[in-house]
């Protein structure tokens, strides 16, 4: 069995980093999805897809996905990127290049 770990983005409703510090583990899916013919909602024969475990460090999702003898798919943390800025750099004279 397939597993992704990956550490999920911020969503856009969030301003703050509090909940962003948890690791995901997720399943492949190996059933394709299709629209159901009454409803047109999206189903699949897999009910895997619809799991999701937390875990504090990556090390500890590692670990429990070796523990039951998956492949892991491991999904780099994007770092962040702080540009400092002061309110002054928004009035800031800067000469036109010739």
């Amino acid at each position: 069995m397939k597993v992704r770990i990956y550490r999920p983005a911020k969503t856009a409703m969030q301003s703050g980093r509090g909940k962003a510090g948890t690791w995901l583990l997720e399943y492949e899916t190996v059933s394709k999805r299709a629209p159901e013919s009454l409803m047109g909602w999206t189903s699949s024969e897999d009910t895997l897809n619809q799991v999701q475990l937390k875990f504090e460090t990556q090390e500890e999702a590692v670990t429990f996905a070796e523990k039951k003898g998956w492949d892991v798919a491991l999904t780099k943390e994007h770092e962040r990127k702080i540009i400092p800025r002061n309110y002054g750099d928004n009035f800031k004279y800067i000469p036109a290049e010739e």
